[in-house]
């Protein structure tokens, strides 16, 4: 397979043919039925209108959630957004899944898109495992609002943006809420290179085989991973190399 050939200019093109119907119905790895994403979504989500509803949901997955990229296993079941809550850590591909899931379950349409992304601001450890400092499949949600797709990126949570000297990435539900070009000191923090589509659900055997070729080292240690995950604190990395900057 050629995964370079998959790459798009275009931000909204459904790869997996899917109707608008399924942005409402649960998936297999976007399980917005299971008990427990249902009963956090309604808990979370509160009373308001769908852009209210949408805004919590929204900022309980950013900050409720540790972004980790290290400690997900490379497996399809490690994907489902009821996973991804009970692990209480994520990074943006599981963590774009579970919103996409909250929103679901409280009856505001959601799917998932992906990007390849540059990221200036990654860690030595991590740059080192993926070979790169490409993101391949970057995740997002994109929710229905006012009949319009809007972004939302509920990756880094408020916690790690300050440790990385980073503005935490907000979200109004009216318009789209994508990394920022640069940091709080005015350096190169993420560069958008390509799309990959849209999704009704986590494409999880596309994202894994082009893992496999994108970033071979830490794909074959994520696949074998025991319950102890890769170890390691990104924030603290993060945190460490900010301060010798």
């Amino acid at each position: 397979m050629n995964y370079d050939s998959l790459k798009t200019e275009r931000d909204d093109m459904v790869r997996d043919g899917a109707g608008q119907d399924a942005y409402r119905l649960p998936g297999t790895l976007i399980d917005s039925d299971h008990p427990e994403v249902a009963a956090h979504a309604r808990r979370v989500a509160g009373k308001g209108g769908e852009r209210d509803r949408a805004l919590h949901l929204y900022y309980a997955v950013r900050d409720g959630l540790r972004y980790d990229p290290y400690n997900t296993p490379m497996r399809r079941e490690a994907y489902r957004a009821s996973a991804t809550l009970a692990a209480g850590h994520g990074y943006c591909i599981n963590k774009a899944g579970l919103m996409a899931a909250l929103c679901r379950a409280v009856g505001i349409a959601a799917r998932v898109g992906y990007a390849d992304v540059r990221n200036h601001m990654t860690t030595e450890r991590l740059r080192e495992l993926m070979g790169s400092d490409v993101f391949y499949y970057h995740g997002y949600t994109e929710v229905l609002l006012d009949r319009r797709w809007i972004k939302a990126t509920p990756a880094f949570n408020r916690e790690l943006t300050e440790r990385f000297g980073l503005k935490p990435l907000e979200w109004d539900g009216v318009s789209d809420s994508i990394y920022h070009p640069f940091d709080l000191s005015g350096r190169r923090h993420m560069e958008y290179l390509a799309y990959r589509g849209v999704f009704a659900d986590i494409p999880f055997d596309e994202i894994r085989d082009a893992f496999r070729h994108y970033y071979p080292r830490m794909t074959r240690a994520q696949e074998v991973m025991q319950a102890s995950g890769l170890g390691g604190d990104f924030g603290a990395e993060g945190a460490a190399e900010a301060a010798r900057q």
